[in-house]
């Protein structure tokens, strides 16, 4: 609910904006005729352009979450998923039978869908709105996003490391994330800003949907969202906790995986525009993210026996066919979030190359 409501209060804000910005080119709807028509008109510098700025800024702010239009992520993130106190005294099959994972308004696949697409979709209508009809007034809106990404990095990456449900802290860790990409969005198409964001972008969805696939399977094995419940997973399936440690440690940056190749190019190119504070900020949030990623993976190697909980003491590999499907995209994801950072060219070929 509060999604369906935030949702569509945000797309309203959005195409108030547009109004603003159609009304004030003399009815274009053209990027380019926008331009020539604020021109024409003399309206560049108006303070419509400075509403429909801001709330153009808002609207697509929802879509992106950065801090602070991000209040909507962390609740429906965890909050859709209604985990039952299950006694470690039943069977496995009586546990899986009872797993909200297979109730019909069990959304975690959904909430993976919308953690990538809403976010890719939203960042390229950035890159082209915010650039082309805004050209008059980038001073502003490089401003504004300077703002969201400094928010986001820092208010994201420290909430997270707070979180006890994997999916909330993923909320937040995402949140930290977009910060990062909006560096690229302010960089613009000058320093390689935009193809850096697309490759940032390619790379995270094969992060957080490599790391969702692993949380799916472990909630169809256990029922469990919490954090400290995964300990010592490695003793039981080394397969399921290594792909999880190898998409959060991307997450996190680490070289060599794909993260830390990604995030490089894209501060790079921020460096490269004299974005050093905003960089800064970057990197220092991001070895924060390192503390809490690297805690989770340490909780997965190291359990010790005395602290495994029943979940995984009694954890168990579910016969269920449709555990193929989603193992075969959790090894995708996990590949595709290793070995592309060690050849890099091709994937930065393909991006510029998206570019318009």
């Amino acid at each position: 609910m509060k999604y369906l409501l935030m949702g569509g209060a945000s797309s309203s804000i959005l195409v108030h904006g547009f109004s603003w910005l159609y009304g004030s080119s003399g009815g274009e709807i053209e990027l380019q005729e926008i331009v020539n028509g604020l021109i024409n008109t003399q309206m560049y510098n108006s303070p419509g352009i400075s509403i429909a700025l801001i709330s153009i800024t808002v609207g697509l702010g929802f879509k992106l979450s950065p801090a602070p239009f991000h209040q909507w992520t962390p609740d429906v993130y965890e909050g859709v998923w209604f985990v039952r106190q299950i006694p470690t005294s039943i069977s496995i099959s009586e546990k899986e039978a009872r797993n909200p994972l297979f109730d019909s308004d069990s959304p975690t696949p959904v909430v993976a869908f919308l953690s990538v697409t809403s976010k890719v979709a939203a960042s390229a209508s950035a890159t082209r709105i915010l650039d082309i009809p805004f050209y008059f007034s980038s001073n502003e809106w490089h401003l504004l996003l300077e703002i969201l990404a400094i928010l986001s990095m820092i208010l994201g990456n420290l909430l997270a490391i707070t979180q006890t449900s994997m999916k909330r802290m993923l909320a937040y860790s995402s949140i930290g994330q977009i910060g990062y990409v909006i560096i690229g969005i302010i960089v613009g198409d000058s320093n390689d800003g935009y193809a850096s964001m697309i490759t940032y972008m390619l790379f995270y969805i094969s992060m957080n949907l490599g790391t969702f696939a692993c949380i799916v399977l472990f909630g169809l094995r256990t029922g469990t969202d919490n954090i400290r419940d995964y300990a010592g997973l490695y003793t039981k399936d080394p397969f399921l906790a290594l792909s999880l440690a190898l998409c959060l440690l991307s997450l996190g940056g680490l070289p060599p995986l794909a993260g830390f190749f990604g995030k490089l190019y894209l501060f790079w190119c921020g460096w490269q525009a004299g974005l050093y504070f905003l960089v800064s900020i970057g990197l220092l949030t991001s070895v924060l993210s390192i503390y809490y990623y690297l805690k989770i993976v340490k909780l997965l190697m190291t359990g010790r026996n005395q602290e495994i909980t029943p979940y995984v003491r009694n954890y168990r590999r579910s016969p269920l066919r449709s555990n193929n499907s989603i193992e075969l995209s959790m090894t995708v994801c996990v590949i595709a979030s290793t070995i592309p950072g060690i050849s890099m060219n091709p994937i930065l070929a393909i991006a510029q190359d998206t570019l318009f």
